[in-house]
């Protein structure tokens, strides 16, 4: 089984998938078949070994990687068994994200210009970053990730991202242009260095930036519905969500738009980039207009 095992692993990973908890849950899984003496994968081997997980949802993700890789290998060997791909009964739930307007947006990055020192850099680097996370909708892990050389004439190079992908994002003239003033203000020594610095001109970390990210939307005004604080990850689904809204109104041109889309926000499927995707007023208002100009008279938009 451990054989078939690595040539799944080498084959995903030949098609941009890391694959890192997958190859620990599933050697992990060999090591429990063969204390059985199995060589195949026996559908109550599968579930005894993913119930071991604490919870719910960690028992019904360790038997789903178990399910994946029999699906692969039942192929060539019909003689591995595939479980119940449900048999925990776990629903995978999303939080609702917060979708910020553009007023929200513009008082978050008015008040990263009241960032002290003032007349700093910090001030610029938060204001920047967070102004191209908002037009673009990388995550947060490849703006910070971005060097010097990434920024060329033609858009932003996005270098071993997620899924190991590298992807040309093109920017906005306006966005490339506020890209420019920073690192003109910012005075970046070589080509290597990153483009997002802190005090001591190191990149900046993920949890400095989120709590920074944090103060900043209670300084701003900026309130979620129900309990929940907005996230810094919630501009990612802003911009898919508003890319969706400036999307063509031609039915036949809408499928293209979503494929772009994914591409750009670095997904390797468009389930990934429905994912991003909520239901907004203006939206909502839109899809009713056109159901109702269908009904009437039967145009389609």
């Amino acid at each position: 089984m451990l054989k078939a095992i690595e040539a799944y692993l080498a084959l995903r990973r030949a098609t941009g998938f890391a694959m890192l908890n997958a190859e620990y849950l599933l050697k992990s899984f060999a090591a429990f078949a063969t204390e059985r003496g199995q060589t195949h994968v026996h559908t109550q081997t599968a579930i005894d070994w993913a119930a071991r997980g604490p919870s719910v949802a960690q028992r019904d993700a360790r038997l789903k990687v178990v399910c994946r890789f029999v699906r692969h290998v039942r192929v060539e060997d019909a003689r591995h068994e595939l479980p119940p791909l449900n048999h925990f009964g776990a629903r995978k739930t999303r939080r609702s994200p917060h979708i910020y307007s553009g007023a929200e947006i513009n008082r978050i990055i008015e008040a990263a210009l009241r960032l002290r020192p003032k007349g700093g850099l910090r001030s610029h680097t938060y204001a920047t970053l967070i102004a191209l996370l908002s037009v673009t909708g990388f995550r947060i892990s490849e703006a910070l990730k971005l060097t010097v050389a990434d920024v060329t004439c033609d858009g932003l190079l996005i270098r071993e991202t997620k899924f190991r992908k590298t992807r040309l994002a093109p920017l906005h003239d306006t966005a490339a242009a506020g890209l420019e003033r920073y690192l003109a203000r910012r005075q970046p020594r070589s080509e290597t260095d990153p483009v997002f610095v802190d005090a001591r001109g190191l990149p900046l970390r993920y949890l400095a930036v989120k709590e920074t990210f944090d103060t900043l939307v209670k300084s701003a005004g900026v309130v979620a519905a129900g309990k929940r604080r907005p996230r810094l990850h919630d501009l990612r689904h802003t911009f898919a969500v508003r890319a969706l809204q400036d999307g063509p109104e031609a039915r036949d041109r809408s499928g293209a738009h979503m494929a772009a889309l994914a591409t750009y926000m670095g997904h390797v499927n468009i389930y990934a980039t429905y994912w991003y995707l909520e239901a907004t007023a203006d939206l909502m208002r839109e899809v009713a207009a056109a159901g109702e100009g269908f009904l009437i008279d039967g145009r389609q938009s």
